[in-house]
Order: structure tokens, then sequence, then C-alpha cells
């Protein structure tokens, strides 16, 4: 699985930049706001402000781009607990998105010291300090996982940030969220920007339950999921439903080698046979019961 980016920043709404990728043909980020996207679809929903009076918090940055997510995590973690201590292992394929990232110093608008901290991580794959230990892992996710041990690393928030599961599925399949999860510390969060269903049941495959994170820039809530489902906010009673569609088969990857055309297809041949309602019934009821309600007096 490879990517090729155009290192040329794009802004957003909210003032921050973003890139694209020309391979998956998609931005890094929401245009609504790239810096406010990490924050409220992976910051806020993992709890990092609370779980920061711990004193000591891990995560775990999958497809971790530009760094904003880590960024953003270390924000909320610091202004609770400045003595905090984190560890990250951030993945991502490609080193030269990072450094892009702060070759154009897209980084400087989060407060001292984490600027310096990310320029070195992205520089060199690691830092060491009192307060931060990271480390970057280059290349395939599924295979950077694979070589790291569960039980020596339990992250007490997992962002999940790949490009989206149409343009990129490996990373979104049954199989590669079920290895994700055994990464995710028994009172930890794991947090992602998708609500689509195959998403969810693959979550719920790996034993996780899920709830909804509040929208940002879109209509469409975004994903959290954990271990037990205390304190998760609960899905409404159409996602509930979205979840018994056909769009709620997963993708599914079992040597974690394939790649995007076979995982779609296989996907695809499931979904003929399936016996599930389709999305398009679904939708279509959907739709007839917000027109009933925006009816009534």
């Amino acid at each position: 699985m490879s990517t090729s980016c155009s290192f040329l920043p794009e802004p957003t709404a909210d003032g921050s930049f973003t890139f694209v990728s020309t391979t998956f043909g998609e931005p890094f980020h929401n245009r609504h706001g790239a810096r406010q996207e990490a924050e409220q679809k992976f910051a806020v929903p993992t709890q990092l402000a609370a779980k920061a009076q711990t004193g000591h918090l891990r995560l775990l940055d999958i497809c971790y781009g530009l760094g904003y997510n880590t960024a953003s995590a270390l924000e909320a973690i610091w202004r609770a607990n400045p003595a905090c201590r984190v560890e990250v292992i951030g993945l991502e394929l490609e080193p030269e998105v990072p450094r892009a990232a702060i070759a154009h110093q897209l980084l400087q608008p989060w407060p001292d010291p984490i600027p310096t901290f990310l320029a070195t991580l992205a520089q060199t794959g690691r830092c060491e300090g009192d307060r931060l230990q990271g480390r970057l892992i280059w290349g395939d996710a599924r295979r950077s996982l694979l070589a790291l041990d569960p039980p020596a690393f339990q992250a007490d928030a997992i962002f999940l940030d790949p490009f989206s599961p149409p343009r990129c599925p490996q990373l979104w399949t049954a199989e590669f969220l079920t290895l994700v999860a055994q990464f995710l510390a028994p009172q930890g969060r794991l947090a992602t920007y998708s609500c689509a269903a195959a998403v969810r049941t693959a979550l719920q495959t790996a034993g996780l339950q899920i709830g909804s994170s509040p929208p940002f820039g879109r209509r469409w809530p975004g994903t959290v999921a954990a271990w037990s489902p205390a304190d998760l906010p609960p899905l409404s009673p159409q996602e509930q439903e979205h979840l018994q569609t056909r769009a709620a088969i997963p993708y599914r990857d079992p040597t974690l080698q394939g790649d995007a055309d076979a995982i779609h297809q296989r996907r695809l041949q499931e979904q003929t046979e399936s016996l599930l309602e389709s999305t398009s019934r679904w939708r279509k009821r959907w739709a007839m019961i917000e027109d009933i309600k925006s009816d009534r007096p």
C-alpha cells in the first residue's frame, strides 16, 4: 500500500491547513477545520483531559499524518495536567507527510513545547523527554501492529484516522480492527471520524462497545469505542437500524495482506448474497420518518 501527497498546504475553515493525498483523492482533514477536527473527533471523545489526572498516558495514533491528532492530544493533556507523562506510538505510511508539515510550520499554532517535540519525532522517528516519549513507525500499519507486543503497550487512547473506507479499506477491516483492539487498555477509548456501519460492525466484532461522537463539519457523527458501554454516548435508533442493513457487512482481510480491490470484491460478494435489508431501503424509510416529523404542528 503506497500513497503520494501534495505538500502544498491548503487552508481549512478554522485557519489551520491540510494536505491532499493524490493517491486516495482525499484531504487529510475535514475542510471545516483541520485543527478543530483533531480536537473534536479525537482528543475530546477519548476524555484525555480527565485521564491526564492519572499522571501517565499512552496514545496510539494510527495514520499519524501531519501530527495534528497527537498535537491536540498533548495540548489537552498538558492543559489539564502539565506534569503528565505521555507515551506515543504513531503509525504512518509516508515519512514525508509529517516532515512536510514541520517544514511548512503547520504545527506552530500549538503551544510550546509541542511543535519542538513533534518536529524531532517527525525527523528522527523518536522523541525522548521528561514528559514525552514518542516513536513513529513507518510503513503499512497492518505490518507495524503485527510487529508490536499488545501486552507491552496498552493505550489509554487510540486514534483511528485512515483515509475513508471506500478509498482505504485495508485499515477498516474486521481483522485489522480486532488487532487494533488488542492494544486498547481496559479503561481506554478508541475514536474515529467514521460512522460507517461496516466500521462499527467491525469494532463490535472485535469485542468493543460503540457510541457516537458529536458531528463536526457534516451531518453524521463519529464513533467512539470502549470495552465497557459505561458513559458511551448512545447510538440513535436510526444508527442502530443502520447496523442491520447490508452496509454493516464489514470489510474482511483474513491474511492482513490484501489490497483494496480484493477487499472490496470480497465484501461486494458477501453483500450480494446477504438477506439483510438494503441500505437504500433504510435511507428511504428514515427519509419518510423525517418528512412526517417535519409536517407535525
